[in-house]
């Protein structure tokens, strides 16, 4: 990123649901009737958002609290009168967090839906499987992922990832804390995808850049369900095991990990993914109280919480340890979803910033996307302020390192945003559409 101004921080049935079921459903829910509040657009058509969610599969975690925070905003957004003057629906269809399933969903969204964007997916080889097929059919793709995909310049003008961080800003962020604070020699644990090889490949460049050392990496099939077989391979002299897994096994890793070392084991930091919608209190976790995480957002609401938190977990039904407030035990994806709440924020402004009318305008949506550079921490974007890069078409936020203190996450610092920075390795509005 070359010049910067730092801003003042401040389903139940995947297959095809909308957030407003009918004009006079939704009319219910508001005072003013909803035929109402939108004549004064050109038509009342909806528009329609491709909401492509790993229902099921490896990320169907993630992808049942990233359907709530998106049916959530679009609530709002429809109550504060869509956009354009015309109501928000979300079509979903289930990819099975699988790649090839992910261009069928997206082909769908274009062909069979008449969707305006496709928006949402998470899993790293979902996005790198789906977005070729959404820039053939010239389809708005907005991804709620963390790969360093869209900013590495492997996809296509199409392809936008406004509302979360990549992995590489992440990891060159972390890693002055864990070599000045932890260690420096470090054992690498990931899973065996392109998101896990982002994390092999960047923290390794990001400690040597700090004076330390990756000295083993140990790669893990995603799908894989026992773990013992892997920790006698972590070297002897490993100062600080850096953990970053994904899907439904990750509590047996974690709980694995601590039996294998005991008492007598190396600092640790991970990445809340290995945690995510995991509660903290389960049995077989108390060996990780002291080590520290990487979060996009703090799970459990801070002494210094702000308004717009309360305002997120209010409209999402979440309560001040990130779990639901109907269930204390259904732990939420904290840590990532706000991406989809505020990409969602993104393609609204995007949308009147284009004054997008339908499918003819989505190259004015890309172009007016392009042309943003920051947001103000706010109810749209409750993460914190954001930067954004419309030639690498990626964002840049603050990153928070939690320490496990008495069974929940404290903040102990936030990253500025500047930390995360790298050099552009694209253009893409050099790129034809």
């Amino acid at each position: 990123m070359t010049e910067t101004k730092t801003p003042s921080a401040g389903p139940a049935d995947p297959s095809r649901r909308s957030a407003i079921a009918t004009l006079a459903g939704a009319a219910a829910a508001t005072s003013l009737p909803l035929w109402a509040r939108y004549t004064h657009a050109q038509t009342a058509a909806p528009i329609r958002i491709g909401f492509q969610m790993h229902a099921t599969g490896i990320g169907s975690a993630y992808g049942r609290w990233y359907d709530r925070t998106t049916q959530a905003a679009a609530r709002l957004i429809n109550e504060a009168g869509g956009i354009n003057g015309r109501p928000v629906e979300i079509i979903t269809e289930d990819d099975g967090t699988d790649p090839k399933r992910g261009a069928e969903v997206v082909e769908k969204f274009a062909t069979q839906h008449n969707c305006d964007v496709g928006y949402g997916t998470l899993f790293s080889h979902v996005v790198m499987g789906s977005a070729p097929r959404a820039g053939e059919l010239q389809l708005p793709y907005f991804v709620v992922s963390e790969g360093h995909h869209v900013a590495s310049g492997k996809l296509n003008r199409w392809t936008v990832q406004p509302g979360i961080t990549d992995v590489k800003s992440q990891v060159m962020a972390m890693a002055p804390f864990v070599a000045e604070t932890l260690g420096k020699k470090v054992t690498m644990i990931f899973p065996d995808y392109a998101f896990g090889h982002d994390h092999r490949d960047f923290f390794t460049e990001a400690m040597a850049a700090n004076g330390g050392e990756v000295i083993a990496k140990l790669a893990i099939p995603p799908t894989e369900t026992s773990f013992t077989k892997y920790f006698p391979k972590i070297p002897r002299e490993t100062e600080v095991i850096y953990h970053v897994m994904v899907g439904p096994a990750v509590l047996t890793f974690v709980k694995e990990m601590g039996e294998f070392f005991g008492p007598s084991r190396p600092a640790i930091f991970g990445f809340i993914d290995s945690l995510e919608a995991v509660d903290l209190a389960s049995p077989g976790l108390e060996f990780l109280e002291g080590t520290y995480f990487w979060e996009g957002m703090a799970r459990y609401a801070q002494p210094d919480q702000t308004e717009f938190d309360r305002h997120y977990r209010a409209a999402i039904g979440i309560d001040q340890n990130g779990a639901s407030t109907r269930d204390p035990k259904d732990v939420s994806t904290y840590a990532h979803m706000f991406g989809c709440w505020e990409t969602l924020y993104v393609i609204k402004a995007g949308m009147e910033a284009a004054g997008y009318a339908g499918p003819a305008d989505r190259q004015k949506l890309i172009e007016a996307v392009e042309a943003m550079t920051e947001w103000p921490l706010s109810n749209e974007h409750p993460q914190g302020a954001k930067l954004f890069n419309g030639k690498t078409h990626q964002v840049f936020g603050p990153q928070y390192i939690s320490k496990l203190e008495g069974g929940r996450l404290n903040v102990v610092q936030t990253t500025p945003i500047e930390a995360g920075f790298y050099p552009d390795e694209v253009d893409y509005t050099t790129r034809s559409f």
